[in-house]
């Protein structure tokens, strides 16, 4: 069956407002304004944060023994699919390129998207799951949310450690997930 599909970009990941013990990780649509937010486990959470913080744990973690595993084997992941909801899951797939033929593998989201920002492959969803789940943001919005961005970019360059941390609990809690981004690469650049 043939799909629309809506390629996605990963914004960040934060606490759920919603369910006790899990995450929200957020997903942008690459050209427009609208948002997708996937519920996911802890340890896919702090398995997407390690490779976000750029953190090098002592031992390769599962998904990054994926990742040795098919560049030994010489298997390329092109993209993950998104290809159904139902009943508030994401259903997924991997998909594979190993120089002959596509292979494809069935994998819940979260662990696809662990994945896939390891391999640094596309995200994409179909149009129809994106126009049920997703938050549309408006222009205006969009806009305001750059330029505060833009504003606050000076003064977050003479905040210390400590007040940026601050600074990226409250843009996290405000949902300002853009400027959360900004203020943890900064971190990231001090550290």
């Amino acid at each position: 069956m043939a799909y629309k599909k809506v390629k996605l970009r990963l914004i960040g990941i934060t606490f759920s407002q919603v369910q006790a013990g899990a995450y929200a990780l957020i997903l942008a649509e690459n050209e427009g304004v609208r948002r997708v937010p996937i519920m996911i486990g802890t340890p896919e959470a702090q398995s997407i944060a390690i490779f976000l913080e750029q953190l090098h744990p002592p031992r390769p973690i599962t998904h990054d023994l994926f990742i040795s595993l098919t560049k030994a084997l010489n298997i390329n992941l092109k993209e993950i699919f998104i290809y159904k909801y139902e009943e508030g899951i994401f259903f997924s797939e991997l998909i594979f390129d190993d120089g002959i033929k596509k292979i494809r593998l069935d994998a819940r989201t979260s662990d696809a998207i662990a994945i896939a920002i390891r391999a640094n492959a596309d995200i994409f969803i179909t149009e129809k799951i994106m126009g049920e789940v997703s938050i549309e943001l408006e222009e205006e919005i969009i806009e305001e949310t750059k330029n505060i961005s833009t504003k606050t970019d000076l003064t977050l360059d003479t905040m210390n450690l400590d007040e940026l941390q601050k600074a990226l609990d409250e843009a996290i809690v405000m949902e300002n997930y853009e400027k959360a981004s900004y203020i943890r690469d900064l971190i990231n650049k001090r550290k």
